[in-house]
């Protein structure tokens, strides 16, 4: 009986190993392939058959996204407005989702949150007529102030509910301890609640971060000069009526790539602590 289960444990691991394996190989492999793809040469990317490897690797593409597209400026825009967008949504979630977390009426509370549910379902491009028809009209189109305040409106919802989700966690009695000792809202929410929430803040945040950083349909709806253009727009451009810049195309999503690699490394273990243990320290 013990050998069999033995076995049977053996064989699971030896399967799950695999399973994992091959995720991991199917998540990184196409991006090994775009890097690669950025250091050879113009004969190299269109050569058949396929060259695997550049036979000596350059940077040129690198240097031609930097100076012949001006993708700089790009990804310069792309970081103001995604860190305005970004902390904005983190501001604005954290103060409605603590009231949504103090709310005592029940039943408001369960319509409130099925009502933020239900504006994530609603797919982005529904709504791109009528804002870009409101924004012309108000003269807001090329704007980074709009794109930024856009992308607010979209990502905030959820945000909201994952910080009602960590201020649940945070037991009332502590705010009620803040405000003996003399604090009032303001100031125990500061100094009490806000601390005792890092990781999930942080949580908050790189959610935000990321999904606006690679957000494309609402910033080529907005944004039309090329001075404005962020990086999804600008890799967009890449692509013609003759073809796709290859070299250009896999140098910006090298380059596109590493602000949200960054990200998530810093702040992955707020990440997990956020969405395992919550707000709560023992």
């Amino acid at each position: 009986m013990m050998a069999g289960r033995k076995a049977k444990n053996t064989i699971g691991a030896i399967v799950r190993v695999i399973i994992l394996t091959a995720f991991l190989l199917a998540a990184i492999l196409p991006l090994f392939w775009i890097f690669i793809t950025s250091l050879k040469s113009a004969k190299e990317l269109y050569a058949l058959p396929l060259i695997y490897w550049p036979k000596e690797p350059s940077f040129a593409a690198y240097k031609k996204l930097f100076t012949y597209s001006n993708f700089g400026v790009y990804f310069l825009n792309s970081l103001k407005v995604t860190l305005v967008a970004s902390v904005g949504a983190m501001a604005v979630a954290i103060c409605s989702g603590f009231a949504l977390s103090r709310l005592r009426a029940q039943k408001l509370k369960g319509k409130i949150e099925i009502l933020m549910y239900f504006t994530q379902t609603v797919p982005s491009f529904m709504l791109m007529v009528p804002l870009f028809m409101m924004f012309s009209k108000l003269k807001l189109v090329d704007n980074h102030i709009s794109l930024s305040t856009i992308y607010i409106a979209t990502v905030v919802a959820f945000c909201t509910i994952m910080a009602r989700s960590f201020f649940d966690r945070i037991p009332a009695s502590l705010e009620e301890a803040a405000k003996i000792d003399g604090c009032n809202l303001f100031q125990s929410i500061i100094h009490v609640v806000l601390p005792t929430t890092l990781p999930g803040i942080a949580a908050i945040f790189c959610f935000a971060f990321i999904n606006i950083w690679n957000e494309l349909f609402i910033s080529v709806m907005i944004i039309n000069k090329t001075s404005k253009y962020t990086v999804p727009v600008a890799l967009n451009s890449f692509i013609s009526k003759a073809g796709v810049s290859w070299d250009l195309m896999s140098a910006g999503i090298v380059v596109a790539l590493l602000p949200t690699m960054i990200v998530f490394g810093i702040g992955q273990k707020y990440i997990v602590a956020g969405l395992t243990e919550g707000g709560v320290k023992g």
